[in-house]
């Protein structure tokens, strides 16, 4: 059960600064003392902004990474880091991303920089928040890596990528951290043409360093590159096998679907925590706190309050910073709302 009934939480990633958009475009220009202080400014910054929001569960905002998972592959040996995109112009979309080749056997001797950035969040956080880490699974991980004789498939891919992303997420143990969540957008977005009952094997295979050790969630959307979608978005052809997720909290994108397939909450709290997404990422509509407060009651016709925490549909990188901070804020204002109506502040 949720340590908090009706609790607030983030999924990761926050807006940079217009600042840190500019630097990240310059980094040759700035030595290793100034990065190190360009990354500790823009996380103090993504801390700020979310304590000020009042949320329960707080990341780093991802601050010190150029993508949601595009900076992983810098931290990892046997690619060749020089990407193509096959199109370059044009409507913003996926196939804008390049993709890397494939040149040696997968490794990542120096770690995946998640450790690192969670030392940063206990290191720059005040007291009181949870403060949570994110990383991509191995089968996101494995969508921008070309097959190749030695990795014939995405499949063999991921389970090349598998042993590194466990080894960080035993370190972020180690280092302890108490609330993980594994990010894995891309199960939820291949989920109806792929074997559902193979990705749940390898989900649960990469988070058992963190059974009953952390608590630990997965993400479970439909793409937010450029707020674009990937695939249909119907959570159906995921259950009940992802049911079988070895996690405390499974986390729905809902906002952007007007809430289509609410009703799936109900199976997934008889065994799980559930995050809501109730706020959508994708639109520049500010969610009043009624608005929030009514979507947490309708919630609430499905799953009781100790299994539900409510948060944006997806990660804040693609929004920009002035609405994201008030869509957090509504977010929180809105929930309280509710926890104040049964008695729960």
């Amino acid at each position: 059960m949720q340590p908090i009934p009706l609790r607030t939480t983030v999924i990761g990633s926050y807006p940079f600064p217009g600042w840190l958009e500019f630097a990240s475009g310059h980094l040759d220009q700035f030595g290793a003392d100034d990065f190190a202080e360009l990354q500790d400014d823009a996380t103090s910054i993504a801390i700020h902004d979310q304590i000020r929001a009042g949320l329960d569960v707080i990341t780093d905002g991802e601050q010190s990474r150029l993508d949601f998972n595009l900076s992983f592959y810098g931290h990892i040996d046997g690619l060749d880091r020089e990407p193509a995109p096959p199109r370059r112009f044009g409507p913003p979309a996926h196939d804008q991303r390049g993709k890397h080749t494939i040149v040696g056997e997968l490794s990542a001797p120096r770690g995946l920089g998640v450790v690192e950035e969670f030392a940063r969040l206990q290191r720059l956080a005040p007291a009181g928040p949870v403060r949570k880490a994110s990383i991509p699974g191995p089968y996101t991980l494995s969508g921008r890596l070309l097959p190749n004789s030695r990795y014939p498939d995405r499949w063999a891919v991921a389970e090349g990528l598998l042993p590194l992303v466990r080894e960080e997420i035993r370190r972020l143990v180690e280092a302890g951290c108490a609330e993980i969540t594994i990010d894995e957008p891309s199960m939820s977005c291949y989920a109806h043409k792929e074997d559902t009952s193979r990705m749940v094997d390898l989900f649960n295979r990469t988070a058992e360093p963190a059974w009953g050790r952390s608590r630990l969630s997965t993400h479970l959307c439909f793409g937010n590159y450029k707020a674009r979608a990937v695939g249909p978005r119907r959570y159906a052809p995921m259950f009940p096998d992802f049911l079988r997720f070895t996690v405390d909290e499974l986390h729905l994108e809902m906002a952007s679907r007007e809430f289509a397939e609410l009703e799936c909450i109900a199976e997934i709290a008889k065994s799980h925590d559930v995050s809501v997404g109730i706020v959508d990422v994708k639109s520049y509509y500010i969610e009043t706190p009624q608005d929030v407060a009514e979507r947490v009651r309708r919630c609430l016709e499905f799953a009781p309050a100790e299994r539900l925490s409510f948060a944006p549909d997806c990660g804040l990188s693609q929004t920009a910073r002035w609405a994201a901070r008030r869509k957090l804020a509504n977010m929180v204002e809105g929930v309280h709302l509710v926890r104040k109506e049964l008695g729960l502040s």
